[in-house]
């Protein structure tokens, strides 16, 4: 084992769990995983499967994918797998295509270097292939390959630290993590905030996996997250939206949501949003947008992005809209004209891509046409193709207080079937006035 400082670790014997001392089997181990172990094994190499595969499956869940680790370069990967590909220029690694599968195949990775470290050093790590910190710690470049020990201390968990060897169906550890599995709790290798200035996107994780898991964040790793969650705002915006997607999108969507806040780090990534969360209807509508999406999770039911930050971003939207609403101008005007903005000032933190944010914006700008219920509306706005996304979002507003009751339920009863109520404004629910019909020369009809 190791303790201390990341940079003052003294490596020892890793501990061996043989087969009959934990619960990974290979029959809950992909067919495009085992595969790429074996031909690796056999093409000479080390290749042990690792990460959120192993961490999963040591906690009775089954994993939606699997890594591996190896000692073979990313060449030479491509070399052993005829349909492998080398992907990232920060953390070069191969996508090896096993059946159906992508399996992810990495090399092992050493500690990071910094340019404090010596000037030679330090011109060696602005190579493509080296691994170089910038001045506030963060990596820039992961491509110094190690042994499977400098592996196991780079790598951000002590629960994501554990290998499985195909060969003789062990686990093997290096930093503790089976103990932190047994007291279901995460915890960093090394010094906490060194590895948060490493990569800042450690403390979603973290939240996230803990979440995931029912494990607690051990309390030397919560610590410094309040105080770092501000470097958040130095991690690229598309690779912050993956990460929101990860929370949100998730089972555990409303309990990450309370972590978020809690931690200090919901306040970077929406900041906006955040400056609503005291306003009535504002923790109702949002908390409701999570819920359901959990639900549609459970039920492996499709989610789409676009309706998660609509709710998100739905009280911003309504914060600018009010001045130019108490001046006149309508729901409907005022939608199409702020919400660009709103999306402009959110993307400067956390990217939202445009086949996202534009389907977002449309559930927006169909909310106002939900009260045109005369004449053919409620047929042409029934047919738009984001009318289900849109009605979903018109009853969080009715729960948060936007929108009545009344007007849900006659969409509802508009979607069933059942013929509505005809709406305020007259009995032909169609509002049309039906018109005499005249004698061929526009005289009027007359007894005979």
């Amino acid at each position: 084992m190791r303790c201390g400082d990341a940079k003052e670790f003294v490596i020892s014997e890793p501990i061996i769990i043989s087969r009959d001392a934990h619960n990974v089997s290979r029959q809950h181990i992909s067919q495009g995983a085992l595969d790429v172990l074996y031909d690796l094994g056999r093409a000479g190499y080390e290749a042990y499967l690792v990460g959120g595969g192993v961490r999963d499956l040591l906690a009775g869940l089954q994993p939606k994918d699997f890594d591996v680790a190896t000692d073979a370069k990313p060449e030479e990967v491509k070399d052993v797998f005829r349909r492998a590909r080398l992907i990232g220029r920060r953390f070069r690694l191969a996508h090896v295509r096993a059946g159906g599968e992508i399996i992810e195949v990495a090399t092992f990775r050493a500690q990071p270097r910094t340019p404090e470290e010596g000037e030679e050093q330090a011109e060696e790590a602005l190579d493509d292939d080296d691994h170089m910190l910038d001045e506030g710690g963060r990596i820039l470049r992961d491509n110094v390959y190690g042994t499977l020990e400098d592996d196991a201390f780079r790598r951000d968990f002590t629960i994501n630290a554990l290998y499985y060897r195909v060969t003789d169906f062990s686990v093997v550890d290096y930093v503790g993590g089976m103990e932190d599995m047994a007291a279901r709790q995460i915890r960093l290798i090394g010094d906490p905030e060194t590895r948060y200035r490493e990569d800042p996107v450690r403390m979603l994780r973290a939240v996230r996996i803990a979440n995931k898991l029912g494990f607690t964040i051990e309390a030397a790793t919560a610590q410094p997250i309040r105080e770092l969650a501000g470097l958040l705002t130095d991690v690229p915006g598309a690779r912050l939206f993956d990460e929101v997607l990860k929370l949100f999108l998730s089972e555990q969507a409303e309990k990450n949501f309370d972590d978020l806040i809690e931690l200090g780090l919901f306040q970077v990534l929406f900041p906006q949003t955040a400056a609503c969360l005291h306003q009535d209807g504002v923790d109702t509508l949002i908390r409701g947008a999570l819920r359901g999406t959990a639900e549609r999770v459970r039920e492996d039911k499709p989610v789409t992005p676009a309706f998660l930050y609509a709710a998100l971003l739905w009280p911003v939207l309504r914060g600018v809209m009010e001045p130019v609403l108490a001046d006149g101008q309508t729901l409907a005007q005022a939608i199409p004209e702020l919400s660009g903005d709103v999306v402009a000032e959110q993307v400067e933190t956390v990217a939202i891509p445009r086949r996202f944010s534009t389907p977002m914006r449309e559930i927006w700008s169909l909310q106002p046409r939900f009260h045109r219920r005369n004449g053919r509306r409620p047929e042409r706005l029934a047919a738009h193709p984001r009318f289900r996304a849109a009605y979903d979002f018109l009853i969080l507003r009715a729960a948060a207080g936007e929108e009545s009751e009344e007007l849900v339920q006659w969409w509802t009863d508009y979607q069933d079937g059942r013929a509505p109520t005809p709406p305020p404004g007259g009995p032909n629910p169609r509002g049309r006035r039906r018109r005499r019909r005249r004698r061929p020369g526009g005289g009027a009809k007359t007894s005979e």
